[in-house]
């Protein structure tokens, strides 16, 4: 018998391998409890430019799949907020919001000036290091059963501020990096700001409408009807330069009440599926050759802004009065960084705008945060339970090594 592997035949099985062997990764980072996202860019770098088994047929449908992956991941972001939620965490959080963009913003655009990749490389740069992640940090709330604690809100004011700071933050990194001058970034930011504007005005005021516009008792109507509205809305404001990503967010916010849990729940397993493949595309742009260059800025990056994130929520938290081990959990809770430092990485490496170095810098650093936020968020509890008993023992006369 004769194989014939023609084009479509080879994507195939090139897409069925994808498939299983992303299945696997995620299986051995649940049993580790770590996130799947360094396993899947770790998956891409292996089979991408410099990889072990380089992809071919297979990378244009991929690439596609992983724009769709955003969208998803952006989309249910936003179904995790109401308007109101939103609206009230910025003016509870705008102050430590602020502190945080300082914080965490600075350290990657110090090192890309330090690097020589220029103004639009630290612009790239400094948004990777200041945007934590909300799917692992909720993960990790979730799993270790702190979604009560009180200073829970904290984190997730935050995180909302962070989300509304990337809907001015991407319009403007996209105008620069398409190279639209000072006109075009003024246009892009004032159409940004009007539009993210209107739309939480909108959802206040008649998110009911949007989410009745959605919804159908029957599921497969409701997914065709969620699907279709986000990659809508994605491209309009992709083409308004507000970016897709953001589009796909402020869509969530605008759907509410119970329609959202349900419309969590439908698109979860494809936010999974295609969100998988978006990280294994941004390793497979990213040639592994290229990482050993810049893994000491990496690691630099990852404890520097490791303990700016810890300083963030631990002041957050003291200004509404949590306790000190809530303070660390704060911090602790706010130090992973993934989907979103990816996207933008992800944008500036298509723009062909920036530095090559920096996708392998920002997947390498990503990588790390990745893993070392949950690991960090687990044992910051008896860390700090050490700490105190250290001190108590020191106050008391006792030496440190006593008892």
């Amino acid at each position: 018998m004769t194989l014939h592997l023609d084009e479509n035949t080879v994507a195939l099985i090139e897409l069925g391998a994808i498939f299983f062997v992303l299945g696997f990764l995620g299986r051995a980072a649940s049993k580790v409890g770590v996130s799947p996202i360094p396993l899947y860019l770790i998956g891409g770098l292996a089979f991408g430019v410099g990889g072990v088994i380089p992809l071919g047929e297979a990378s244009e449908f991929s690439h596609t799949a992983g724009e769709i992956g955003v969208i998803l991941l952006l989309l249910m972001l936003g179904l995790e907020y109401t308007a109101a939620e939103l609206t009230t965490g910025l003016r509870q959080s705008w102050l430590a919001g602020v502190a945080d963009i300082v914080l965490n913003a600075t350290p990657g655009a110090v090192v890309a000036l330090v690097l020589g990749w220029g103004p639009t490389g630290a612009l790239v740069l400094a948004g990777v290091t200041y945007i934590s992640s909300s799917g692992i940090a909720a993960k990790v709330l979730s799993d270790l059963g702190r979604l009560g604690n009180r200073e829970t809100p904290v984190v997730l004011s935050v995180l909302v501020f962070e989300d509304l700071a990337m809907a001015i933050y991407l319009p403007i990194l996209t105008a620069i990096l398409a190279g639209l001058g000072l006109a075009g970034e003024v246009s892009a930011v004032t159409i940004a700001v009007v539009v993210v504007s209107v739309v939480l005005i909108s959802a206040v005021k008649y998110g009911h409408r949007v989410s009745a516009l959605v919804y159908s008792d029957d599921r497969e109507v409701f997914l065709l009807k969620l699907i279709g509205a986000a990659l809508l809305v994605a491209g309009v404001a992709s083409a308004l330069q507000v970016s897709a990503a953001v589009g796909a967010f402020l869509l969530g916010i605008a759907i509410s009440g119970s329609i959202a849990h349900e419309a969590t729940r439908l698109l979860e397993p494809l936010r999974d599926l295609f969100a998988a493949l978006f990280f294994v595309v941004f390793g497979l742009n990213t040639d592994p050759r290229a990482i050993p260059p810049v893994l000491g800025w990496a690691v630099l990056l990852a404890v520097v802004t490791t303990a700016t994130k810890l300083a963030t929520g631990w002041w957050a938290a003291k200004r509404v009065g949590v306790k000190r081990m809530g303070r660390a959990r704060a911090g602790a809770a706010l130090v992973a960084r993934g989907e979103f430092s990816i996207v933008i990485a992800g944008l500036a490496v298509t723009a062909g705008a920036v530095d090559g170095r920096v996708a392998a810098l920002a997947t390498t650093y990503v990588l790390i945060m990745a893993v070392v936020g949950p690991i960090i968020a687990r044992v910051v509890e008896p860390v700090v339970r050490a700490g105190e008993r250290t001190v108590r023992r020191v106050r008391s006369g006792a030496s440190p090594s006593a008892g």
